[in-house]
């Protein structure tokens, strides 16, 4: 079975959104999910986006996908990646699919001389945080991240 990552097109927006659904549901948030496919369409695919997306595929049939975007350390003084999300799905976990999608974009991380790749995993994801010990990945538990979102951000912006 031949498994294929590759940068992912706009034909690819509705199956991304798929996933993203998928990934949302078996993160107990699909409640959460607003984004369109126009969304999707527009925000990897339009002129000018900053988000790069890829599609993991077996046999010509998409299996996964990943969406990240260079980030920046002023400690480091360099660009680093900083994943959003990465997603295979669960008929095809186990025989390194994920382990590949995440190699490629280390690979790229390394050809950018970045100096880090980082991501968030919900602590009561297992498997997740299993997988990525077993990768050597090192969590970040000194580091507490906020958000402000929604209603809350245009709050603050407009006060």
């Amino acid at each position: 079975m031949s498994l294929t990552i590759r940068p992912a097109a706009r034909a690819d927006a509705a199956q991304i959104l798929t996933f993203i659904t998928e990934l949302a549901d078996y993160e107990r948030a699909r409640h959460e999910v607003v984004a369109t496919l126009a969304d999707i369409e527009h925000s990897l695919f339009d002129a000018g986006s900053t988000v790069h997306s890829l599609i993991c595929e077996r046999d010509s049939q998409a299996i996964g996908f990943a969406v990240y975007f260079y980030s920046y350390s002023t400690w480091l003084g360099r660009n680093g990646i900083y994943l959003e999300d990465l997603y295979i799905t669960p008929q095809q976990r186990g025989d390194g699919a994920g382990r590949q999608l995440l190699r490629h974009i280390a690979r790229e991380a390394m050809a950018n001389n970045c100096g880090r790749l980082e991501w968030s995993v919900l602590d009561w994801n297992e498997p997740a945080i299993g997988f990525y010990q077993s990768l050597g990945a090192q969590p970040q538990d000194e580091w507490v991240r906020y958000r402000l979102d929604g209603e809350r951000l245009r709050q603050f912006a407009e006060a």
